[in-house]
């Protein structure tokens, strides 16, 4: 299982470029949705107006070389998820994160490296499942334990909103994606193996297409404010309320 690459079973029916041109819509379904997503909610004009207001009330211009070491503090922070206090918050999205991208490179290098039935390095299959088990984990203790309306509203653990529609595609899609891998291995039933796979195919779609309907894009907005809000408070332009010395101490 952790040898086989899993897409090359797909060539049976399908021509290599048949994935190939998948994977590329789903880029292309991200890239659109993001951008959806920015102008519906008014995402651009938001921090047009922010960067603007900053520069007008900025107490001190930063350098090139100061600007690029606050980028770095930000990129530092979200590469720990460092937005998040709670350890088991912390750890679930550390999990997704870096599980998710193994998942997804180890994928591109199989379908667009080695198409069809191409030799393969054994570690490529191995790194995806260990991904795909990354996420499956992180996935999991998120969705059923972690969420707010369930940790904290006492929501059922398997109460679905809008809000759940990212992790909830994500958990379904490397699910049936191990399952389907699984099967091909183990069992070499054809039709549950086809059966997983159009499965793996829905929800994966529906991860990549559900961006401007799911949390997906705020992976690329959450950095975009921590680095501004650095910015703000490094050129002295910061309108959020800074603790008092007696506060300071006494919480200290």
């Amino acid at each position: 299982m952790f040898t086989h690459n899993p897409f090359a079973a797909v060539t049976d029916f399908f021509s290599p470029l048949a994935m190939q041109i998948y994977i590329v819509l789903m880029v292309l379904a991200v890239v659109i949705g993001t951008l959806f997503d920015v102008h519906h909610k008014g995402s651009a004009k938001f921090f047009a107006r922010r960067q603007e207001k900053s520069r007008a009330a900025a107490q001190k211009q930063l350098s090139g070389t100061e600007t690029f070491a606050l980028a770095v503090e930000t990129i530092a922070e979200a590469a720990v998820s460092g937005e998040f206090c709670k350890w088991p918050r912390r750890t679930s999205h550390l999990l997704m994160m870096y599980g998710f991208f193994l998942y997804v490179i180890t994928t591109a290098v199989m379908v667009f490296g080695y198409p069809g039935a191409a030799p393969i390095p054994a570690i490529l299959p191995g790194l995806w499942t260990v991904g795909a088990l990354m996420i499956l984990a992180g996935a999991s203790w998120f969705f059923f334990f972690l969420r707010v309306n369930v940790a904290f509203d006492g929501d059922s653990r398997f109460h679905l909103g809008r809000a759940d529609l990212f992790v909830g595609s994500l958990l379904a899609s490397v699910t049936f994606a191990l399952a389907w891998q699984y099967v091909q291995t183990a069992y070499a039933n054809p039709t549950a193996t086809w059966i997983l796979f159009g499965l793996y195919m829905f929800f994966t779609a529906l991860l990549f297409a559900g961006v401007p309907w799911s949390k997906f894009a705020h992976m690329f907005f959450k950095p975009a404010v921590a680095f501004q809000r650095r910015v703000e408070e490094a050129n002295g332009s910061s309108d959020l309320p800074r603790p008092s010395a007696e506060n300071y101490i006494v919480r200290s």
